[in-house]
């Protein structure tokens, strides 16, 4: 019978009558035993096979002994940073300290270090030498090779190089992690293996001392790590053939080299079945924190999922700064109707439940099931986007699975309202048959919405939107008139909230300008906007870093100074007061001072002599505001932790990130 919760010490590992574990996983989260937190999931997937898991939760990395808490495990170390790449959730774009981390309890900063992975994993070997370590989760899968680094500013080697460990868990890691276990009892029990552990494992990277040792027999040998730290072409080409092998039909071997050892990844994990889908769901998680944690204030990243469905994984949309296709992969994975209505029961059951579902979806709330029937055989294609620059022809259109699953969920007893907030794709839901399209927006605005939909069109400039690898803004425009409309038939006054980035590869002062011009039009008053922030794994960070689009080996411009990226945020609001020193400075410098005055299509008024800080407030047009003044209920109307991790795998905080 499954533990309430797994583990955090030795004495409820007493309790439950344990002399050691099998697994002992570090993570440089809270423990919350919840869907949405890898640990938990790989935790109880585990615990289902068999295996006797025990979890180190952000434990003090400066002393080894802390590591020692629940004894030497019998098989591995799993070892994960958390649901966010560390860095990304201690620096902004600025790389200012972040005050806050909504994954530690009370929302407390400070709890895990740097680097997560690397600091974890060493102080693994110091506690005990012996077992493996398996480094998994979002902050190892993106840096699984030789990669820039924000942050340091440099290309740093593969982090299971660095951290020293035996494997790599890259993507989502359920089938993986299952196999290594299985392969380490019978190592364990005395088999002979030819190969390195994990050698012939989907989804999973390891070291070579040797070609030899690989058994693959014509991998793919990458530019190596000396090769891309010292030529921007060879670390652009390397990471195209990465991205081109993405594929867990037909994906080749990777081998890069880093010095005299081979860092080798393996094609990638197969996709979950819906049948396995819904069995992961079905396990039994108690869905809250541990109680070790009582009275600090709670998790908060528990409150934007507790109430939450997670429909589906993985993500055909193909945004150039999301690392989420490097990650959980191109091929959507499903959830049937029967396990997410069976999910709500379990919602509507606890006392804490208030009769609202905040949110149904996944990394895209309506991609429901995959791009088109050649992925089932064939797996995503390697030089095609499936939604741009066009909706690809053979892509497979259909809301109409979402609508009858939202209508199943909403009639519910107990159950008030259900929300959609996780990212809705609106170029693929403007490439449905109107009729389709029609219907669905009519029951999204009418039951759906909570007075603001999140929707992402990221930038108004078509040079832009190229390089973010986002539809053309006329097709924004156009979703935007029919949410309007539909919005009107069902008397309902919502507005439209739309994701915005600044400084993005290819955007410099006029982009900018043309951004900002947009927004006047529109009458829209961003409350938030997000500096690009270059995660690892991610194809804009790739430009960023190299100043060349791998795909057409061209050059793009990049805007890196600091005052470039503070007039360029300033621009999308231009309104501000604060902002509008920058917000001059910039139409000067870009020969736009046509902008500058008392007319209909000026940003701001002239400077008056003795101003200070200068007026914002003569934006000749007075757009409705962005947000309006009722609010849903608590929680239905929050964002998903994109603004904190853009690109770190679609909004880093989203449901459904798994080891």
């Amino acid at each position: 019978m499954a533990a309430p919760f797994l583990p955090l010490s030795k004495a409820e590992m007493n309790e439950l009558g344990w002399d050691a574990c099998d697994f002992v996983l570090v993570t440089g989260d809270a423990y919350v035993d919840h869907p949405s937190f890898g640990a938990a999931i790989i935790g109880r997937v585990l615990e289902s096979r068999g295996y006797r898991v025990g979890i180190l939760s952000q434990p003090d990395w400066r002393d080894a002994r802390s590591f020692k808490a629940l004894g030497r495990p019998r098989l591995a170390w799993l070892v994960t940073a958390g649901n966010l790449d560390s860095m990304v959730n201690h620096y902004t774009a600025a790389k200012k300290r972040r005050s806050e981390d909504s994954y530690s309890p009370g929302g407390r900063a400070g709890l895990r270090p740097d680097r997560a992975s690397l600091v974890y994993a060493h102080r693994c070997r110091q506690a005990f030498k012996e077992p493996p370590i398996i480094l998994g989760g979002i902050e190892a899968s993106l840096r699984r090779f030789a990669h820039y680094d924000y942050w340091d500013d440099k290309v740093r080697r593969s982090v299971l190089v660095d951290a020293k460990a035996d494997v790599l868990v890259f993507g989502m890691g359920e089938e993986p992690i299952t196999a290594l276990a299985e392969e380490l009892n019978r190592r364990r029990a005395g088999e002979a293996f030819a190969h390195p552990l994990g050698a012939a494992t989907p989804g999973v990277c390891y070291i070579a001392a040797d070609l030899a040792d690989i058994p693959e027999t014509n991998p793919i040998v990458l530019p190596s790590f000396d090769e891309v730290v010292a030529d921007k072409c060879a670390y652009a080409k390397a990471f195209q053939l990465q991205e081109r092998e993405q594929n867990p039909v037909d994906g080749k071997t990777l081998v890069q080299p880093h010095g005299e050892q081979f860092l080798v990844q393996n094609r990638p994990g197969r996709p979950l079945t819906t049948k396995e889908m819904d069995a992961l769901y079905d396990l039994p998680f108690a869905r809250q924190p541990h109680p070790a944690y009582e009275g600090m204030g709670g998790v908060p990243a528990l409150e934007e999922v507790e109430f939450s469905l997670t429909a589906q994984r993985g993500c055909f949309g193909g945004c150039s700064f999301c690392a989420l296709t490097f990650h959980q992969g191109r091929i959507i994975q499903g959830r049937s109707h029967d396990s997410l209505v069976r999910e709500a029961r379990r919602l509507i059951r606890s006392p804490r439940f208030k009769g609202y579902i905040h949110d149904v979806g996944g990394p895209t709330a309506n991609f429901r099931r995959p791009a088109c029937r050649k992925q089932g055989k064939a797996g995503a294609c390697r030089d095609r986007q499936c939604l741009h620059p066009k909706p690809c022809p053979n892509l497979d259109v259909d809301h109409g699975d979402l609508i009858d699953l939202l209508r199943k969920l909403r009639a519910l007893e107990g159950v008030k309202k259900v929300f959609i907030r996780s990212g809705l794709r609106f170029d693929y839901l403007m490439a449905d048959k109107p009729a389709r399209r029609r219907e669905f927006l009519k029951e999204l605005c009418e039951h759906h919405v909570s007075g603001q939909l999140k929707v992402a069109p990221e930038h108004a400039s078509p040079k832009v939107l190229r390089q973010m690898g986002k539809p053309g803004i006329d097709v924004y425009e156009a979703f935007k008139k029919e949410y309007e409309q539909a919005n009107k038939e069902v008397g309902r006054e919502q507005y439209l909230v739309p994701y915005l980035v600044s400084s993005h590869p290819g955007a410099d002062i006029h982009e900018a300008i043309e951004l900002a011009e947009r927004l006047r039009d529109w009458g829209c008053h961003p409350e938030q906007v997000q500096d690009f922030i270059p995660t690892p794994g991610s194809l804009s960070t790739c430009i960023y870093y190299t100043g060349i689009d791998p795909r057409t080996m061209e050059p793009v411009y990049v805007p890196r100074s600091p005052k470039e990226k503070a007039r360029q945020r300033a621009l999308l609001q231009f309104r501000r007061s604060e902002n509008y020193p920058l917000v001059y400075q910039a139409l000067r410098a870009a020969g736009r001072m046509d902008l500058v005055g008392h007319g209909p299509n000026a940003l701001i008024r002239p400077p008056r002599p003795g101003m200070g800080g200068g007026d914002a407030a003569g934006s000749a047009r007075k757009g409705r505001q962005e947000t309006p003044a009722k609010k849903g209920p608590r929680g239905a109307g929050k964002g998903t932790g994109k603004a904190a991790g853009k690109g770190a795998g679609k909004g880093s905080g989203r449901k459904g990130r798994s080891f």
